[in-house]
């Protein structure tokens, strides 16, 4: 049976209709495939750069630590130079940071030193005193002890009293005495005398005492003073004060005024200078340059029997 054309003109309508909404339905379905295929390859590039970034960071990481502890050393190394530069130009050690501070502050290693550091000056004083004008009149100030003209009158030289003197437990030549010189307490003095003068004639005599030297041990007895002697080779002679003096009376010398140091300094040496222009006259009178050892008011100091000698 022949179909009505009418017929045949709606089944080809509703034919091509089907076959454009299946090939709609397939346009649409690869267009959502699409979509998330680009949404995969875009989460995996973000993770393929951040894995690189990592990568790169880590490597970063290693070639950093390698050069800083290169700098480490190179810098341990130029303090080491440095020190030895300073030591042998007497330059005293100032401390410096550590190799680790100076590498985490900066990662450029510190250039050698190219000459020995230049000493760091102290800060000017602020509001400095100018020194006081010196007033028409006023005195100059004394010299201090041990910038004093060295003669005679650095010494203390004192009238004295042996009240007992023996002889030394360990020494053969030395008499040990206790000698008054005009303080609360007698002073021991050790003495090499005994070769001199008997012992006998060591008890209870006037003596001139030497009382400024600094203390000294003899053979475990510490003396603190010296007896004035006339001494030559072969004799020796105590000086003897003049008549009436006491002890404690200052032994003093005319045109060499002045006060005696407390205690000399061994190392300024002024006994060893002043001893050698301490001699006995002619008449035995003790003088110093020929300023003879006075006692005010008193008299002079003498030896018994030994003139042009020296006195120690």
């Amino acid at each position: 049976m022949a179909l009505h054309p009418s017929a045949v003109r709606f089944l080809a309508r509703s034919l091509l209709k089907m076959s454009s909404h299946n090939t709609l339905l397939r346009l649409e379905q690869r267009a959502v495939e699409a979509d998330d295929l680009i949404k995969y390859l875009t989460v995996q590039v973000q993770l393929l750069k951040e894995k690189a970034i990592v990568q790169a960071s880590v490597r970063e990481e290693k070639k950093l630590t390698a050069e800083n502890a290169k700098l480490k050393k190179d810098i341990e190394e130029l303090k080491k130079q440095l020190l030895l530069k300073e030591s042998k130009g007497g330059v005293l050690e100032v401390p410096v940071p550590s190799g680790e501070a100076v590498a985490n502050c900066s990662l450029k290693p510190s250039p050698p030193p190219s000459a020995s550091p230049t000493a760091i000056l102290p800060p000017k004083e602020e509001g400095k005193k100018k020194k006081p004008e010196k007033k028409a009149g006023e005195k100059k100030p004394a010299e201090p002890q041990e910038e004093a003209k060295v003669d005679v009158s650095r010494l203390d030289l004192r009238v004295g009293r042996i009240i007992t003197a023996e002889k030394h437990p360990d020494a053969d030549s030395l008499y040990v005495e206790q000698v008054d010189v005009g303080e609360a307490a007698p002073r021991t003095v050790v003495s090499g005398l005994v070769k001199h003068i008997p012992v006998e004639q060591m008890q209870n005599r006037m003596a001139v005492l030497m009382c400024n030297l600094k203390p000294a041990k003899m053979r475990g007895v510490v003396s603190q003073a010296m007896v004035m002697c006339a001494s030559s080779p072969d004799k020796v002679e105590i000086l003897d004060p003049p008549s009436g003096a006491v002890p404690g009376d200052r032994v003093t010398f005319q045109g060499f005024p002045g006060d005696p140091d407390k205690e000399l300094n061994p190392k300024k040496k002024v006994w060893e200078q002043v001893q050698p222009d301490l001699r006995t006259d002619e008449s035995c009178v003790a003088t110093y340059k020929g300023a003879p050892f006075e006692v005010a008011g008193k008299g002079v100091c003498k030896a018994q029997t030994m003139s042009n000698s020296g006195i120690k």
